[in-house]
């Protein structure tokens, strides 16, 4: 089938959006409780281009887009020194679940913008609806996929902060095979099983 360039660009630039602002949202609140490293380095920013990964935000997503195979994509992670926290265990917690909450603030502004242009008396607008309408779910898939609790990923660190010391010194041993796990769990489907039923549920609230 031919590419269609409008949804691909569509697709493209939903996708930078929220990663940006997944990004910028780590930086911004770490720097709020304390961090400046990512502040130092310009991570605090919605400029797309102090984000993106030539691999992880460009390459890959554009092979998913023009193959149809499984979206992945990736921004570059950004930096945090715990030391300089001022509530360590508690402020790493805020700063890993401040990406995901993110996305959940652009989906929520996605959801209520479709339902403007779709009151009675305005025309929809087919390209922003389209944009709209795939904010709303990548950005809830993103949400619900980073908050799986295995580390590397914000769910990860978010447990890792909440559970005692101990268990969290134990748990963080899974962080150098992360991403074996995922694989593994979306080889064998249980990765759709943990993110399907969050995501339809957030989907419905806001749909």
């Amino acid at each position: 089938m031919p590419i269609n360039l409008l949804e691909l660009f569509i697709a493209f630039a939903v996708l930078l959006v929220s990663l940006t602002f997944h990004e910028s949202a780590h930086a911004w609140t770490a720097d709020r409780l304390g961090d400046p490293t990512a502040r130092l380095l310009g991570r605090v920013s919605l400029n797309p281009a102090v984000h993106a990964d030539p691999i992880g935000t460009v390459l890959f997503p554009l092979i998913a887009f023009t193959t149809g195979a499984p979206i992945i994509g990736w921004a570059k992670p950004v930096p945090v020194n715990i030391s300089n926290l001022r509530r360590q265990r508690r402020d790493f917690v805020l700063v890993a679940a401040a990406g995901p909450a993110s996305n959940l603030v652009l989906a929520v502004g996605a959801s209520l913008v479709l339902h403007l242009l779709e009151a009675p008396g305005l025309a929809l607008l087919t390209p922003a609806s389209s944009f709209l309408d795939s904010m709303l779910h990548v950005n809830i898939l993103l949400a619900v996929f980073n908050m799986v609790p295995i580390p590397p990923l914000d769910g990860g660190n978010v447990l890792a902060g909440l559970l005692p010391r101990g268990a969290a010194v134990t748990f963080d041993r899974l962080r150098p095979f992360g991403f074996l796990i995922l694989y593994g769990l979306m080889l064998t489907g249980m990765l759709y099983v943990l993110i399907a039923p969050p995501y339809r549920l957030l989907l419905s609230w806001l749909l």
